[in-house]
């Protein structure tokens, strides 16, 4: 439930004028109402979790009071039903409170008593569906957003189509410079499909000589000196049933990409020494550094393999793309490294924050899981990072921003090759406004045309 949607009362009796001024009542205190003259004109508006609660006459036409109150907890127990009692129904309305109505007027009612009857069951009922939304909240943390954590829209997008993909059996690239996370995706793909209970295989491709990489793939068979046959699995065989995940697959030697591909489209391997072919059912995942695509039209990958396995893509952005993560972030490894190491968790102070905002994080969250490690040891001392040239960091509100607005400018000068246009567009700017800070950083493009 989000602030934007009131309480609305249900307000069900059949006499018109008793409704009208019960109404009026209600609205005047500041409370949404509508009014119906029977349960069957106001079933509809009842849902598990609607932001209603129920103000029912017991004695209606058609179905009574008391026989939709049963009905409505069995739809939201939690959903408070105040019922209007006739003079003499006292009774009626004990043995209704103990059915699970919220509580009971009876008639003749002051406007101030209806108010203040009906004002607590909204306010309970607030309280419930706030509850809920937070232990949903909780639940889904426990899930994608723990594992995947940032409040940027960057990060938004990948949560969308880690959860978009991951209950289908899609091959996927992960691409994302080196320690964005993307052995943590997909580890996520995994963990959220069907095939999370059986083997999550990593492999890096770029840690394989060529001549072990058949053999740790697709497995070998070998006879012993009893002349038993001697059989090592390979990757593709523990990953039955579960994802086989590729890492750095932009490094596997080309001799190798031939016997992969051939896997995934018959979907069988042969061990090497062996002349079996062997069924599999596993998903694979890749994730590179580079633009596959790229290294294709370069002929430093292969053509078909990509076209393969080039179905569904992820992009993760660099650390330096989604600096609003960077506190959230910190926080969280500091936390964990507090746990790991048993020790006291450090407070961050704005000084060092500012440090972190400003750094380049070349090595990404990797480089900044790293960070919050050393400082809950106290290994940095008061500065979290090496200050560049031995300089010191400013200490002043107004310097700091100037330091953090520098970098964001240079970044995005850097990624555009210098072209303001482009520059100005990205960082939401006018054109004339981005000249304008460019003169007062002291920034010349010049540089950053002749990188590109």
């Amino acid at each position: 439930m989000s602030d934007s949607a009131p309480i609305r009362v249900i307000f069900v009796e059949d006499d018109a004028d008793v409704r009208l001024g019960s109404t009026q009542a209600l609205e005047l205190a500041g409370l949404a109402v509508d009014g119906f003259a029977s349960v069957e004109e106001a079933r509809s508006r009842i849902r598990a979790g609607a932001p209603v609660v129920v103000l029912s006459d017991v004695q209606l036409p058609g179905m009574s009071g008391t026989d939709w109150l049963g009905e409505i907890r069995a739809v939201d127990p939690e959903l408070p039903v105040i019922l209007v009692t006739g003079h003499g129904d006292i009774a009626m309305a004990v043995h209704a409170m103990r059915q699970g109505a919220y509580d009971f007027i009876e008639k003749p009612f002051a406007s101030e008593q209806l108010v203040a009857v009906v004002r607590r069951a909204t306010e309970k009922r607030s309280l419930t569906l706030k509850v809920r939304e937070l232990h949903e909240h909780l639940e889904n943390r426990q899930g994608i957003e723990a594992a995947l954590l940032g409040r940027s829209a960057q990060m938004q997008r990948v949560r969308r189509e880690v959860l978009n993909l991951a209950g289908t059996s899609v091959d996927v690239v992960i691409y994302g410079e080196t320690g964005t996370g993307k052995d943590l995706v997909a580890r996520c793909l995994h963990e959220h499909s069907a095939r999370r209970r059986a083997h999550y295989v990593p492999v890096n491709c770029g840690g394989l000589p060529e001549a072990l990489a058949e053999s740790e793939l697709f497995g070998h068979e070998a006879g012993a000196f009893t002349g038993a046959t001697r059989v090592r699995v390979g990757k593709f065989e523990h990953a039955q049933g579960g994802t086989l995940f590729l890492d750095e697959i932009e490094s596997m030697p080309m001799a190798v990409q031939v016997k992969l591909l051939r896997a995934l489209q018959e979907r069988s391997i042969e061990r090497l020494g062996s002349n079996r072919l062997i069924p599999i059912d596993c998903r694979v995942i890749a994730a590179a550094k580079e633009d596959l695509k790229a290294l294709v039209d370069r002929q430093k990958f292969r053509a078909d393999l990509y076209y393969r396995i080039g179905v569904a893509f992820i992009e993760l952005p660099p650390l330096r793309e989604r600096r609003e993560d960077i506190p959230l972030l910190f926080e969280h490894f500091t936390l964990q490294a507090a746990s790991r190491y048993q020790r006291a968790a450090p407070v961050v102070g704005a000084g060092q924050l500012a440090e972190l905002m400003a750094h380049g994080w070349p090595g990404n969250v990797r480089e900044l899981r790293n960070v919050a490690d050393r400082y809950v040891l106290g290994l940095p001392g008061d500065r979290l990072l090496p200050a560049p040239g031995g300089t010191e960091l400013p200490s002043s509100l107004p310097a700091q921003m100037e330091r953090f607005e520098r970098v964001m400018v240079t970044e995005e000068l850097r990624r555009c090759h210098g072209d303001v246009v482009q520059t100005a567009k990205a960082l939401g700017l006018p054109k004339q406004t981005l000249y304008d800070k460019l003169k007062r950083l002291r920034v010349s493009t010049e540089a950053f045309r002749q990188e590109g």
